[in-house]
């Protein structure tokens, strides 16, 4: 196959390290295209997404008045999911607040989780994910030679989540996902579907060798189909209601609890610093900035000088690289030199393993066909 002219978008900072990213004929990607022509029309965070929450939260608390919560929140010790747990307590919800330890947190992290509850007064459950399970499942993804070695630590913040919900009687679960920091969402071949049950059970029966006995485990299509319509779980996106700047909502977490800044978005977790900071960029030539950036770049929070900028350095420095090297490696039971030759290894993608891709883009097109889900993210 011939080798593509390298294309980097007039407009964001998009580049063909994206395989399937198209450009028109002034050279403006899809994905800016993309945002301007289906989801900033359909995009309300002034008056009228500010009514619609309010809407919203009226049901949850007249619903949930009967109960301890009213509804929970997922909470990582980043911004998206710390805000949006401080709205709650502005708009006088009662929220749980539920935090799942894969055993990858940072110090940032857990201060952030400690000051949010001890702040905002909300009652915390905390998951604790089986270590020797989840180092087994991890190990079996780098082994596997994928970019998406993020997978285990996703599922289980997924899969946790979502199945105690269902289990405990919740009917709406609040998340921090929103268009502000996420309108260009990263390709599949840089991050597949952590939802995808299937690759995951196939990578783990290949490379694994302790059984998942309590390892937190959902499907996508009992998320999508059978929590939402026979358990009638709803999903919120509440930063898609408010004007929602990062840098700013940073600065004021910081000043009312103490929070914590980390240095980019999702480096809350040490193992997500090295993945997306060092295993991507390094051994598949992928740079995840370059969305996060690029979602910036269109809502206005950052320059594409500025981006292009950042992007032409290294993630983070050479010396804290290998403090995370050996901690990744120490962690997984692996010499440094092991976790080295891993890295050496011939690359692979989602493609190479079972998959449940096929039906993923099947149920996508019925889900849309009927309304429940909106085409209007890439």
């Amino acid at each position: 196959m011939k080798k593509r002219q390298y294309q980097l978008c007039t407009n964001c900072a998009m580049d063909t390290t994206d395989s399937m990213i198209e450009f028109d004929t002034n050279g403006v990607c899809d994905y800016c295209n993309n945002y301007y022509s289906n989801i900033l029309p359909n995009w309300h965070f002034d008056d009228r997404g500010r009514r619609e929450l309010m809407s919203i939260f009226k049901k949850i608390k007249e619903e949930g008045s009967r109960k301890d919560h009213d509804c929970i929140i997922g909470l990582s010790g980043g911004v998206d999911s710390s805000y949006v747990a401080y709205l709650a307590k502005q708009y006088g919800l009662r929220p749980l607040l539920f935090h799942v330890d894969a055993g990858w947190n940072s110090q940032q992290a857990v201060n952030n989780i400690e000051k949010l509850v001890d702040g905002l007064d909300f009652d915390l459950h905390t998951e604790v994910v089986n270590w020797k399970e989840m180092q087994d499942l991890q190990l079996a993804f780098f082994k596997a030679q994928v970019p998406h070695i993020d997978t285990p630590q996703d599922h289980a913040f997924f899969a946790s989540l979502y199945n105690f919900a269902a289990a405990n009687g919740f009917k709406y679960i609040l998340t921090g996902a929103n268009y502000s920091t996420e309108c260009v969402r990263e390709p599949l071949e840089w991050h597949y579907h952590a939802s995808d049950l299937r690759q995951l059970r196939d990578i783990h029966r290949r490379f694994g060798v302790r059984p998942l006995k309590t390892f937190p485990l959902c499907g996508i299509f009992t998320f999508k189909l059978y929590f939402r319509f026979v358990k009638g779980i709803k999903v919120v996106k509440p930063l898609n209601c408010v004007p929602y700047d990062k840098e700013k909502v940073m600065q004021e977490l910081v000043e009312k609890f103490g929070w914590q800044r980390y240095a980019h978005k999702h480096y809350e977790s040490r193992f997500t610093r090295f993945y997306e900071g060092y295993w991507l960029p390094t051994k598949f030539g992928f740079d995840k900035r370059r969305a996060h950036f690029s979602s910036l770049i269109l809502t206005g929070q950052m320059s594409r000088e500025v981006a292009l900028e950042k992007l032409s350095k290294r993630a983070y420095d050479e010396e804290t690289v290998a403090q995370d090297f050996e901690y990744i490696a120490t962690k997984l039971a692996l010499t440094v030199e092991e976790l080295q030759e891993i890295m050496a290894g011939k690359n692979k993608s989602y493609h190479d393993y079972k998959s449940s891709m096929r039906l993923i883009d099947f149920g996508t097109k019925v889900l849309r066909a009927i309304g429940v889900q909106k085409a209007i993210i890439r």
